[in-house]
């Protein structure tokens, strides 16, 4: 028994630390690189902020990587239950949103969505969606429905 909670617990980390990971590249590389519309940390120079831009790109590639090591060896060892895995990804993915519209945008003020703009329409679609993927998450997490997913043959589908 004791070996299906830690395989629960590495589907949830797994989910978690790639959701992270994902959401964090995706916001450096569509706000931050493509649209230019903040850096990681915009209290200093042009070149204080494309460094913090590079550290928040180094730390959500090891956030991506660290979740796909953990979902290989899920995977390897046949208990990687799909469904509770997305829902953490989801989670992950929600969180960390939140925490970057909340606590970076709005507490600590490192930066915001985006400048020279009324700013409230971006930060409540931002908080919203990362509402969004927290609840879709959870849900999917808690579905008593997930199962390990099969192998077929002889590799994990």
């Amino acid at each position: 028994m004791e070996k299906n909670k830690n395989d629960d617990a590495l589907n949830l980390w797994s989910g978690v630390f790639f959701g992270v990971g994902i959401v964090a590249f995706l916001d450096e590389a569509v706000f931050h690189q493509l649209l230019h519309w903040h850096h990681f940390y915009d209290k200093a120079t042009l070149s204080v902020g494309l460094i913090s831009d590079g550290l928040f790109h180094a730390f959500s590639w090891f956030a991506t990587v660290a979740g796909l090591f953990m979902l290989a060896q899920l995977r390897k060892r046949n208990v990687w239950k799909k469904q509770k895995w997305i829902g953490s990804l989801l989670l992950g993915a929600g969180v960390f949103q939140l925490y970057d519209g909340t606590i970076q945008h709005k507490l600590m003020k490192i930066h915001q969505i985006r400048y020279n703009v009324e700013i409230f329409y971006y930060d409540l679609t931002w908080n919203v969606i990362a509402i969004l993927l927290i609840i879709i998450g959870t849900v999917l997490i808690k579905k008593k429905s997930s199962v390990p997913h099969p192998k077929v043959g002889g590799m994990n589908a």
